[in-house]
């Protein structure tokens, strides 16, 4: 099992937390977006409070631990690794009732590049653990901005992972390669909708980024993920209660970095395969 001490240690020298490769000046960006309701920050989350860009610094100095102060505006952000321990541990837990339970779970990432291993790791083992791991929407289109304007995807599931691919490079290499970076709702509201429709099972559990966790804890289904430190609103979701776990880590780095906090997160979960 990896200890406590050694992932601490190797979420540090990785940097999934520590000192990030997330500019200052991008989280502190983002969460003037936030604060002035830009959809390309909210995720698919309607906040409930109102919310400064101050109270959002704050709020991300004690979930994420960032510096609460506002005349550093400058430089690599950092993310504590003991706030990103302790998540990972609540993380594990709801993994861990979800199992017990048997509860029907969603995974979705807008990461694909770097989470996609993370996720479908999760929901191998959920499946194994006799959770149904849904899929609904397979292959439906979904219309989203983009910053060259609104492009028709597809949605996809690689691993029991939902991802987006758009729709002109279908067919144009493996699923992974093919997977499009997205903070957008668009995707988890469509694959809800799918069940909804068909009249099929819906999750007890949404397992994801960006957009998926904050769209699902928008319309009332649990949610738990992963989220940067210029991610203000998985965080206020969480201070909110609409999404039951944010975990801090940088969502950015190498694939392969990742694959310690899977083994930590299935073994405290009893998950191990």
């Amino acid at each position: 099992m990896v200890s406590v001490g050694a992932l601490r240690a190797h979420l540090v020298a990785a940097g999934l937390a520590g000192q990030v490769a997330t500019p200052r000046e991008k989280s502190l960006a983002s969460y003037r977006l936030f604060a002035a309701r830009d959809p390309r920050q909210t995720l698919g989350l309607d906040p409930a409070g109102k919310w400064t860009a101050a109270d959002l610094l704050r709020l991300m100095a004690d979930r994420c631990g960032v510096s609460p102060d506002p005349e550093l505006t400058s430089g690599p952000d950092v993310i504590d690794p003991d706030c990103t321990v302790a998540a990972l541990d609540a993380f594990a837990e709801r993994l861990a009732r979800a199992a017990h339970d048997r509860i029907p779970v969603l995974l979705g990432t807008g990461h694909p590049h770097r989470l996609l291993g993370f996720y479908a790791s999760l929901a191998a083992a959920l499946s194994a653990a006799g959770c149904v791991v849904l899929t609904p929407a397979y292959g439906r289109d979904v219309d989203m901005p983009t910053q060259f304007g609104v492009r028709r995807h597809h949605l996809r599931y690689v691993g029991g992972v939902a991802v987006v691919r758009p729709v002109d490079t279908e067919g144009d290499g493996p699923p992974v390669e093919q997977g499009a970076h997205t903070h957008s709702p668009l995707p988890v509201r469509a694959a809800l909708a799918a069940a909804a429709e068909q009249g099929g099972m819906l999750p007890g559990l949404v397992v994801g980024d960006h957009g998926f966790v904050c769209g699902a804890g928008q319309l009332g289904i649990e949610a738990i993920g992963l989220a940067d430190a210029d991610d203000p609103a998985v965080f206020v979701a969480e201070a909110e209660g609409s999404v039951s776990v944010a975990v801090p880590v940088d969502d950015a780095v190498r694939s392969d970095y990742y694959r310690p906090l899977t083994r930590y997160v299935l073994k405290r979960a009893w998950l191990s395969q």
